[in-house]
Order: structure tokens, then sequence, then C-alpha cells
């Protein structure tokens, strides 16, 4: 079975998300998760992707539909 490269797209989308504002919202991370789950798991690539996309979150940026994002993708990659 070929390696995935969803990881790839994720990382591209998330170039476009923080370039319209400067910021990502919950719905844009809601979007990226997708990406990542399409294929019906979140492979170590897209871990490491997300986590890097999280990173640069800023405490200030996050409202409380963020907070709730944050946690359901803690939940999915901590797995």
């Amino acid at each position: 079975m070929a390696e995935s490269r969803d990881y790839l797209e994720l990382s591209f989308r998330s170039i476009e998300c923080f370039a319209d504002d400067g910021k990502l919202d919950a719905a844009e991370l809601g979007k990226l998760l997708d990406i990542a789950e399409k294929d019906g798991e979140i492979d170590q690539n897209e871990i490491r992707v997300l986590n890097n996309i999280i990173s640069r979150i800023k405490p200030h940026e996050v409202d409380e539909a963020m907070k709730m994002k944050l946690e359901e993708v803690s939940k999915k990659i901590a797995m």
C-alpha cells in the first residue's frame, strides 16, 4: 500500500488558511482535520503537520469555538 500524501495537501491548505488573514479559525482547522481524516485514519505525517499548524496559533486567537476544535483534534491525534 502506498504512503498517503494527504499531509502534503494538509500543509498546502494550511498555508492558504493563514495567508488570508494571518490566523486560523475553528472552521479552517475543521477543514484541515477533514483532510487528515479523509482516508479513515490520521497517520504520523498528518499528526506532525497538524501539531505544527496548531503551534502557530497564538493564545489571543483562541476563542470558544477554537478551544472546542483544538480539544477535538487533540483527542483524535492522541490515539
